[in-house]
C-alpha cells in the first residue's frame, strides 16, 4: 500500500516559498501556501533579480566592520542607520560585530559556498519544471568603476575576494563601446560570468504561483497564527501535518512568541524603475560600484536600485534614498527616462549573514526557511531542494548545521 504523504503548510509565499512548494508537490506532497500580501511588494518581487553566484563571503566581516564609516548614508554611501529605528538596529549590531571575527567569517564562507555554488543549477532545473526557461538569463553581469584608481582598487579588491564558481574577465571592447551612454569615459570595467538575472520578477511570480497550482497546491491570502500545540504546530483554522516558515522578514513575529531566537533585521533596499523604452535590451545587470548602484533591465522597465537600510519592515521610507538614486541616474547620463516608481521592500537578515534552514528540535512538525539577506533570489531553488529533502527524511545534499536556527540559542524573557 502506498504510504500517504502528509500535508505541508508553508507560511509565506514569496520566492523561497514558492519554490519549496514547487519541490515538495514534485515530491507528492499536499501542499498549502499562506501569503498575507497579494500585491507582490515584498523583497522577492523588488530586488535587483541578480542571481549573485559571487557573493559567498558573508557581509559579517572584519572588513566591512572597518568600512562603515565610509558607507554611511550622510557620508555619500549606501548604509541608513535611522536614529527614529535605533532600537531596532542597535541590538543587530552587536550581534553583527560579534559575528565579525576572522573565524566566524571562515566559517560562514565554508557555509556559504556550496549553497551557491548550487544555485545556477537548480535555477536551471527548476525553470525547466515550470516550463519557463526564458526566465532565466545567464549574461553575467558587470562591474563599473568611475574612475582609474577606483578602477585599481576594486580590481585588487576583488582578487582578493573568493567569489566560489563565478570568474572575473576584463570587459572586452565591445563591451565597452555598448556603454557609450555613459555621460564619462569608463574608469574601469570587468565582467562576471556564471552569473546571471531573472528576466522578469513579476513573471516569475505568477509563473511560481501557476506552478504551484497546477500541481494541486493551494495559495490563500491572509495572514495565518501559528499556535504551539504541545510539542507540534498548529496553524489555526488550518488542517495541515507540517509547517514550513518561509515568511522572510515576517518570520521573526511569527516564531518568537513559540520560544525561538530570530535576531533579525528588516535591511531595507530602495529602487526606482521607469520604461525601458532608452534601454538596451540585451545588457545584463551592470554595478556601477563607486556609487554602489545596480541597474536591471527586465521585460518592460529599467530598475536602479541600492541602499541598506537597517529598521523597522512597517516604518515610512526615506524619500532622500530615492532622491539620490535619481541624481545618480541623471549624472552617469542613463538612458533612463522618469516619471519613475519607488518601491522600499525588507530582507530578511540574520546577524552572521547566513540564512536559517533547518528544522525544530522542540515542535516535531516545523521546518523553516528564512533569513537569506541579500541572496533570497539566488539561493531560492537550491534552499527548496534542501529542504525537500531534508522533509522527505534524506540526507541533503549540503550539510544544514550552519543553518540551524538554535545557533541563536533559545529565546529568554527579555530576549
Amino acid at each position: 500500500m502506498e504510504t500517504v504523504k502528509p500535508t505541508i503548510g508553508i507560511v509565506g509565499g514569496g520566492v523561497v516559498g514558492l519554490c519549496c512548494a514547487v519541490a515538495l508537490l514534485d515530491r507528492g506532497y499536499g501542499v498549502s501556501v499562506f501569503e498575507r500580501d497579494a500585491d507582490y511588494n515584498a523583497a522577492s518581487w523588488g530586488n535587483a533579480g541578480h542571481i549573485a553566484v559571487e557573493q559567498v563571503e558573508p557581509l559579517a566581516s572584519p572588513s566591512v566592520l572597518k568600512s562603515v564609516p565610509n558607507r554611511l548614508f550622510s557620508a555619500g554611501g549606501v548604509l541608513g542607520l535611522p536614529p527614529s529605528m535605533a532600537r531596532r538596529w542597535l541590538p543587530f549590531a552587536a550581534r553583527l560585530v560579534a559575528a565579525s571575527t576572522p573565524a566566524r567569517f571562515a566559517a560562514g564562507t565554508a557555509a556559504l559556498t556550496p549553497l551557491l555554488a548550487g544555485a545556477m543549477p537548480a535555477w536551471r532545473d527548476l525553470v525547466a519544471a515550470i516550463d519557463a526557461p526564458g526566465l532565466l538569463r545567464e549574461e553575467g553581469h558587470i562591474l563599473v568603476w568611475d574612475s582609474a584608481a577606483s578602477a585599481k582598487t576594486g580590481r585588487q579588491r576583488w582578487s582578493r575576494t573568493a567569489i566560489g564558481t563565478a570568474r572575473i574577465v576584463d570587459a572586452e571592447p565591445e563591451l565597452l563601446r555598448r556603454l557609450g551612454f555613459l555621460a564619462d569615459p569608463v574608469g574601469g570595467a570587468i565582467r562576471f560570468t556564471g552569473s546571471g538575472q531573472i528576466a522578469d520578477l513579476r513573471q516569475l511570480a505568477t509563473t511560481l504561483e501557476a506552478a504551484v497550482e497546477a500541481r494541486g497546491g493551494r495559495i490563500v491570502h491572509g495572514g495565518v497564527h501559528l499556535i504551539d500545540g504541545g510539542g507540534r504546530i498548529v496553524v489555526a483554522g488550518h488542517d495541515v501535518d507540517q509547517v514550513l516558515v518561509t515568511a522572510g522578514v515576517r518570520s521573526r513575529d511569527l516564531l518568537e512568541p513559540l520560544g525561538y531566537r530570530v535576531p533579525m533585521i528588516a535591511e531595507r533596499g530602495y529602487h526606482i524603475r521607469a520604461r525601458a523604452d532608452g534601454w538596451p535590451a540585451d545588457l545584463p545587470p551592470i554595478v556601477f560600484e563607486d556609487c554602489s548602484m545596480i541597474v536591471t533591465r527586465y521585460a518592460d522597465c529599467v530598475q536602479a536600485a541600492s541602499f541598506v537600510e537597517l529598521g523597522d519592515p512597517d516604518g515610512p521610507p526615506d524619500p532622500r534614498k530615492w532622491d539620490r538614486l535619481e541624481h545618480h541616474v541623471r549624472s552617469l547620463g542613463l538612458p533612463i527616462e522618469g516619471p519613475f516608481e519607488r518601491w522600499m521592500g525588507a530582507r530578511p537578515t540574520l546577524p552572521d549573514y547566513l540564512p536559517a534552514i533547518g528544522r525544530s528540535t522542540r515542535h516535531a512538525n516545523l521546518a523553516y526557511a528564512f533569513g537569506h539577506q541579500h541572496l533570497g533570489l539566488t539561493l531560492a531553488p537550491v534552499t527548496a531542494t534542501l529542504v525537500a529533502a531534508m522533509l522527505a527524511g534524506e540526507t541533503p545534499a549540503i550539510p544544514l548545521a550552519p543553518f540551524d536556527l538554535d545557533r541563536f540559542g533559545r529565546k529568554g524573557p527579555h530576549a
